[in-house]
């Protein structure tokens, strides 16, 4: 089997520059991996190099981490400045044809706003998302528990806010950033393998991308939850359930029928770091869902 190329370019956003990587060839319909945190591009180098075989791959590194532009002020980190990051990597790859969609963990938080930004829709072919719930969605799925108490609603929401422990403590000034830049920054892989089971390799930007990347919870968690907006979906979206993740609850999945006109749910056996640890298993996933919605495309009545 002949090498996957692979480019490495930067596309310019509207407040900076992006990297970006390329795996396939550019002939091919193209899929976009967003990255979660304290991650960056290179957390997909095994799912990328999987579904390059049939697909031109995207990956960027979000604003704040990797080799893009990192801005210190928190409000540059809101969900509007990464939609716009988004777009304009988009319209640089793919300016024609719309993209299918992938995201992890923070990632698949901010990929939310791209799939129900009506300004993206017809832009976006598909959506996959895994460990990272709608900022939005979650706000009134507690609403609901609150609104109509029982204990199996109560006992949700219970499990979900001790799953979040350390969103609570990233909104805490200066410690945070200092803890990844001089302890859990230098030790992540042993962190990882340690707490979670998970083998990663070492990254040159690592403390860096965790201190930066705790502006993402500050500048969006609790506007997005205390103050839900409504997100309606515009474009198909596969849900990943890892009925084993420590950070996500699979309940948090459960109502986006609400929110999600074609939805598709699908748990899994897995943890948190899925695509780390079983790339093969989250890539056929991603690959059979872009299949069945090609299919569809190919047999829906053209547009009046």
């Amino acid at each position: 089997m002949s090498p996957i190329p692979t480019e490495h370019f930067f596309v310019q956003g509207p407040d900076g520059a992006l990297a970006v990587q390329r795996w396939g060839a550019k002939d091919r319909p193209v899929v976009v991996l967003v990255h979660g945190y304290p991650d960056n591009r290179s957390k997909w180098d095994a799912v990328a190099l999987l579904l390059s075989r049939r697909l031109q791959v995207i990956a960027y590194d979000v604003r704040g981490a990797g080799a893009s532009f990192k801005p210190t002020r928190q409000r540059d980190y809101a969900l509007a400045r990464l939609t716009a990051d988004f777009t304009a990597v988009i319209d640089a790859v793919s300016p024609g044809q719309p993209v299918h969609l992938v995201a992890h963990d923070w990632g698949s938080v901010q990929s939310w706003e791209f799939v129900t930004e009506p300004a993206l829709k017809g832009r976006i072919a598909s959506y996959t998302s895994c460990s990272g719930p709608c900022l939005d969605h979650v706000g009134h799925w507690m609403r609901d528990r609150l609104r109509r108490p029982t204990p199996r609603g109560l006992l949700q929401m219970g499990v979900q806010l001790i799953k979040s422990w350390y969103v609570y403590f990233f909104h805490l000034p200066v410690l945070p950033e200092l803890l990844w830049r001089h302890v859990t920054g230098p030790h992540w892989p042993k962190l990882m393998r340690w707490l979670e089971g998970v083998r990663i390799q070492p990254r040159p930007t690592q403390a860096d991308d965790g201190a930066f990347g705790v502006n993402l919870y500050r500048a969006n968690f609790l506007p997005c939850v205390l103050q839900p907006r409504e997100r309606v979906a515009h474009a198909p979206v596969q849900v990943l359930v890892a009925t084993r993740d420590h950070f996500v609850s699979p309940a948090l999945s459960e109502d986006l029928g609400r929110w999600v006109p074609q939805l598709t749910r699908q748990e899994i056996d897995a943890g948190h770091w899925v695509t780390v640890q079983q790339p093969e298993r989250f890539a056929q996933a991603v690959q059979a869902f872009i299949d069945r919605q090609t299919a569809l495309d190919a047999h829906a009545p053209a547009a009046a």
